[in-house]
């Protein structure tokens, strides 16, 4: 009898997609998305795409400061699921 294929083979897995950037947004341009006037950040990229996605992403990386640092944005093939995370000081040496 044939071997059956594992199920792992048989399911579709997303192909995630990264775009990395810098940011640094102060605390003051920062109001303007926390109050809503603007809902959508737009970046460009490390490799020179331009993207972008939403203001709420940004909520837990917010200081006093306003939001600064590397940043990798993540998300599938038709740009959903996204996933913002600052990427480590060490990290960001490298690049």
């Amino acid at each position: 009898m044939p071997e059956q294929p594992s199920l792992d083979l048989l399911i579709e897995r997303p192909i995630l997609k990264s775009f990395e950037f810098q940011l640094n947004l102060s605390d003051q341009k920062y109001l303007d998305y926390y109050r809503g006037s603007i809902k959508q950040v737009l970046v460009q990229c490390t490799d020179g795409v331009t993207i972008e996605f939403p203001a709420s992403l940004l909520t837990k990386f917010v200081t006093s400061t306003g939001v600064h640092g590397r940043f990798v944005l993540t998300c599938d093939d038709e740009h959903k699921g996204s996933e913002l995370s600052r990427m480590s000081p060490t990290n960001q040496n490298h690049r």
